[in-house]
């Protein structure tokens, strides 16, 4: 039992508190408080009672100002301890735990005052370094726990710098000044950190002091963290954030970068050194691409044959750079192929491998592989030659300029007709030509967004892509034919067949590859349906495609006669990394598209666009934005009964890049 008017002290909220006891009912104290007024508050709480008791007859403000009085004067006396010098003289002693009273005694000596008592108790409970009160007895640490808490405090201490430090500089950058490394020496450190939190969230080792570093900079927008990076250099505008999240490499390693810069050009000399080499530099062999292609991995030309043609495909022979198994081969693998996005690029192979040292730049002297397709003048096949090779490519074409020359040029004339056979035996197999124009985006110079639909089918590309596939058929027949695994190409039939194949409109087009079979990556050969081939790989482009570079190099050892390079194992350990990394890529590409459409849709929200209906279900239209080729799909609408193919209007009613937001009204 506690007597009325004793003083006792509690803590509340890491404070202590004085108050003079009231009454007493059970196990729970009536308290007037420093405050003036009463508090109710189990008597397990008290820390320390007073021995001597205090008059209530007082009013309550009269009161409330001695108990300040009291506690102003304890904090006093606790500030002005150093429990440094008490720790010593006890740290040694085989005792770990005293009473409070005792070790007070020892600071202050004998017949310590209640104020002394309580100052002492204070000291304790603030320092926490030499002593913790537990229990209600006090424990001293040893030597090792006060290293390991001074350790953690200057850690505390170092952190709440930074915190203070890096919060103004975030505060100067947002508004729009300079925070430079002089006056924040820690800024790459903290805004990686801030980029490593914005891209992963939680999972970030610094997620926590991130978000007390906003919190302290008062950052609460849902996009604070982007336009700090994008405002301090960090991240361009438009950063492709779903490419740094998915963790596709973006850069190479040293190990990488230190191989690929001791390469150098190989001369026809060296290059012929190798027996197996045919000397094609006089062939007047020539790449059609893109105009802003920099890696040219095929070139073409055309031979006449009494019976027909012989068509050579001549492929950029990375082999000879490229070792199975060395760190360019690793890079490749990880990567699987290069990607393209509106706004940049990522290579497969280094820039210098790719650009340079093995793309069939005009003029320069390289190694290819060299595919001669000798076909019948109605384009069938009859005799397929596979060499190593050297080749000097005479002209660099562009798709534009072979649509302009293609009825001009004889030999473009000539592959044009003979690609267009080749077109139709395929058809005639049940192939599906399901062109979709490419989506291009065209960024202005006033800020502006435009994007343009080019055509795929165009008489140039046609010519090219029908010739990839010939060569890349007779890759997989020849290494079907030595009972070779590899990695084949396969699709099985469409599971409703809505286009005819050729010729047909967006609609028919945009239905049907809603019901195309998936596609299958296999060890050995199987009939691929979309193609209309028995058997079908990819060989034709090993500067971007991993899979390509496997069968190249399969490729070659067997032409060379030195058998099977990779095994059957091998090759499903290939095919399990080529899905599994391709299906990365597809995805950064898609997201990548569909922040694009979004930045080009944010310019018009609130307008109304032209869509065209695919599909109408039940419960769901399916929409194509006949301006970029977008699917939406919206509910149905009373007041507009559609059917597929109708062209109606709808209006964005929001797009939010960012937010990967997109909402779509009737």
């Amino acid at each position: 039992m506690i007597p009325r008017g004793t003083l006792v002290e509690y803590i509340d909220a890491g404070r202590f508190i004085c108050a003079l006891v009231t009454e007493q009912s059970g196990s729970r104290l009536r308290l007037l408080g420093q405050n003036g007024r009463d508090i109710n508050l189990p008597s397990s709480r008290v820390l320390l009672v007073s021995r001597s008791a205090h008059s209530l007859a007082d009013d309550r403000e009269t009161l409330a100002a001695r108990l300040n009085a009291v506690a102003d004067k304890r904090q006093q006396i606790a500030d002005s301890l150093d429990l440094r010098e008490l720790w010593e003289i006890v740290r040694d002693e085989p005792d770990k735990e005293y009473s409070a009273d005792f070790l007070a005694e020892l600071v202050f000596g004998d017949g310590i005052s209640d104020d002394e008592a309580a100052a002492f108790l204070r000291a304790v409970f603030a320092d926490r370094l030499f002593f913790k009160f537990k229990g209600g007895r006090v424990v001293t640490h040893s030597a090792e726990q006060v290293e390991a808490l001074l350790r953690r405090q200057q850690k505390e201490a170092e952190k709440a710098r930074l915190l203070e430090t890096s919060a103004e500089a975030v505060k100067k950058i947002m508004a729009g000044e300079q925070a430079t490394a002089a006056q924040w020496p820690e800024r790459r450190q903290v805004l990686e950190w801030i980029a490593q939190c914005t891209l992963f969230g939680s999972e970030c080792a610094q997620a926590d002091f991130v978000r007390e570093l906003f919190k302290k900079a008062a950052l609460t927008g849902p996009h604070d963290a982007y336009h700090l990076l994008v405002r301090s250099g960090v991240w361009r505008v438009d950063e492709n954030i779903h490419l740094l999240r998915s963790g596709h490499p973006v850069e190479f390693d040293p190990e990488t970068e230190s191989l690929v810069q001791a390469l150098r050009e190989s001369t026809a000399e060296e290059l012929l050194a190798d027996p197996k080499r045919l000397d094609l530099r006089e062939l007047a062999t020539y790449t059609i691409d893109g105009a802003d292609t920099r890696d040219f991995d095929d070139a073409l030309h055309l031979e006449q044959r009494g019976d027909g043609f012989v068509v050579g495909v001549h492929i950029a022979d990375v082999t000879h750079i490229v070792a199975p198994g060395g760190p360019l081969f690793r890079e490749a693998e990880n990567r699987a192929t290069s990607l393209y996005f509106p706004d940049g690029q990522v290579p497969m192979l280094p820039e210098r491998i790719a650009n340079n040292l093995c793309s069939l730049v005009a003029g320069r002297v390289r190694p290819a592989i060299s595919f001669f397709l000798h076909l019948d003048h109605d384009g069938e096949l009859l005799d397929t030659r596979i060499s190593p090779s050297i080749i000097r490519v005479t002209r660099q074409l562009t798709y534009d300029e072979v649509d302009q020359l293609i009825d001009r040029d004889r030999e473009l004339t000539q592959l044009h007709q003979l690609c267009g056979k080749l077109r139709h035996k395929r058809l005639h197999n049940g192939a599906l030509f399901l062109p979709f124009p490419d989506v291009n985006f065209i960024f202005r110079q006033d800020g502006e967004l435009a994007v343009n639909l080019a055509p795929v089918d165009t008489p140039a590309r046609s010519l090219v892509a029908e010739l990839m596939i010939l060569a890349n058929s007779a890759a997989a027949s020849y290494l079907a034919g030595q009972h070779a695994p590899g990695l084949y190409r396969a699709q099985g039939r469409p599971r409703k067949r809505i286009a005819t194949g050729l010729n047909d409109g967006l609609l028919a087009i945009a239905r049907q590859r809603r019901f195309l079979a998936r596609g299958d990556l296999v060890v050995h050969p199987k009939p691929h349906s979309g193609l209309g081939l028995p058997c079908y790989t990819t060989v034709t482009s090993p500067i971007r495609r991993f899979l390509d570079l496997v069968i190249q190099l399969q490729l070659n050892s067997l032409i060379r006669g030195r058998g099977i390079l990779f095994s059957e194992e091998e090759c499903n350990d290939f095919a399990a990394s080529v899905c599994r990394n391709l299906a990365r890529a597809a995805s950064v590409r898609q997201q990548r598209h569909r922040y694009w459409i979004l930045r080009y849709l944010e310019q018009k929200q609130g307008e109304k666009v032209s869509a065209m209906v695919v599909n109408r279900g039940p419960k769901r239209i399916s929409l194509l934005l006949t301006d970029c080729l977008f699917d939406v799909d919206l509910p149905p609408h009373p007041l507009y009964q559609v059917e597929p193919g109708d062209t109606v209007k709808v209006r964005i009613a929001r797009a939010n890049a960012l937010d990967n937001v997109l909402r779509i009204e009737w």
